[in-house]
């Protein structure tokens, strides 16, 4: 897949990403490119996960920019730490890590093995703009 690299626009008063010495926080992204929501709606387990993967990868595309603007010159991220896959889930959706796992192949394609993160994967009622996905994850610095 390939993602646009273009920094995430935040949605409110807030950065996309903070940075304490070699820890980086990224804010929640949602599947916005250029501002705009690429999917909406709730994660139904009427359609196939297949459907979800783009905007999956957008969210987390969008997360993993944010934290690379972080990065001085010559510094990479070293490890995700954690990933935090946010669902807005029907409430019949039960394949919260299934979903979640679109968004370990893409860092893990983007990154190789350090993209493999300890996570979580919610079911929420509601995200921010009718988003089916947030990402957010904390990243370790080289």
């Amino acid at each position: 897949m390939n993602m646009e690299k273009v920094a995430p626009i935040p949605q409110g008063k807030y950065v996309p990403a903070t940075r304490f010495g070699s820890l980086i926080f990224t804010a929640g992204m949602t599947p916005r490119k250029n501002g705009v929501l690429i999917l909406s709606g709730k994660v139904t387990a009427e359609q196939p996960l297949e459907s979800y993967r783009d905007a999956v990868c957008q969210a987390t595309s969008n997360a993993l920019i944010a934290a690379q603007n972080q990065l001085a010159p010559r510094e990479k991220i070293k490890q995700v730490l954690f990933l935090n896959v946010y669902v807005n889930a029907a409430p019949n959706f039960q394949a919260h890590s299934k979903l979640a796992d679109f968004a370990t192949e893409y860092l893990c394609t983007e990154l190789g093995d350090a993209g493999f993160a300890a996570r979580a994967a919610l079911g929420l009622g509601s995200l921010p703009g009718e988003a089916p996905v947030e990402i957010q994850m904390i990243c370790a610095v080289e």
